[in-house]
């Protein structure tokens, strides 16, 4: 199967004074936000993306503009709405802090498997619709691209953490575990076995060992020679 990168947004406003901004319309990345955008763009400019997938929220339409401007050939933006934030229901546009004073905090923290958001949606249907969209999008590029064509997504940290957490095989109230920053990457290979993690919540180094894209091999035991 094909390679993903996974990409967080830039840092927000909402982001900056702690406000949990889920679906909320018009929210967009503030300068430090458009910074970590571009240096996520010059990574992976040495990637020639065979497809570039991205929530509907404007945060993430913004990070991945950056990306496209950067890349050597035209890339078209194709949204998708199965990776756009969790519906955090009657949370979205809370505090943080004040969120943390309810009961239903512990419960995120310690067992979302087990969490729907009053008015809102459960996280453990928010893994299953973004892994199912990111494993789709994922065929549909092998299939036209081939086995090692390599593709970026754009969406948001709970659901970029759930669609790792799936690829790792934690169970989703392990997912907390994971952290992943604004304008991060995350590498997921899709072989024609388990998934293959290759990086989470990096913000720098070099991604040119991509640009050849990854074969589907077995585990090397010992670790390997890496690329």
């Amino acid at each position: 199967m094909a390679t993903v990168i996974l990409v967080r947004h830039g840092r927000t406003t909402a982001n900056a004074t702690g406000v949990l901004t889920g679906r909320t319309p018009s929210v967009f990345l503030d300068d430090t936000g458009e910074e970590q955008a571009m240096r996520t763009g010059e990574r992976l400019a040495a990637i020639p993306l065979a497809g570039i997938v991205s929530s509907p929220l404007e945060r993430c339409v913004q990070t991945a503009e950056f990306a496209m401007q950067q890349q050597s050939k035209a890339a078209q933006l194709l949204i998708e709405p199965e990776l756009s934030e969790c519906d955090y229901g009657l949370w979205q546009g809370r505090k943080l802090q004040d969120l943390a004073a309810e009961e239903l905090w512990k419960t995120v923290q310690s067992a979302p498997s087990a969490v729907t958001f009053p008015g809102g949606e459960s996280m453990a249907g928010m893994q299953s619709r973004a892994v199912a969209a990111i494993r789709r999008h994922d065929a549909a590029i092998e299939a036209e691209h081939g086995a090692e064509a390599v593709w970026a997504a754009f969406s948001h940290g709970d659901i970029i953490k759930s669609v790792l957490a799936d690829a790792l095989g934690m169970h989703l109230d392990l997912f907390q575990r994971i952290n992943v920053g604004p304008a991060s990457a995350s590498i997921v290979h899709y072989g024609s076995g388990a998934p293959r993690v290759y990086s989470i919540n990096t913000d720098a180094g070099d991604l040119s060992w991509l640009a050849p894209g990854l074969k589907t091999t077995d585990a090397p035991v010992g670790g390997g020679a890496g690329h």
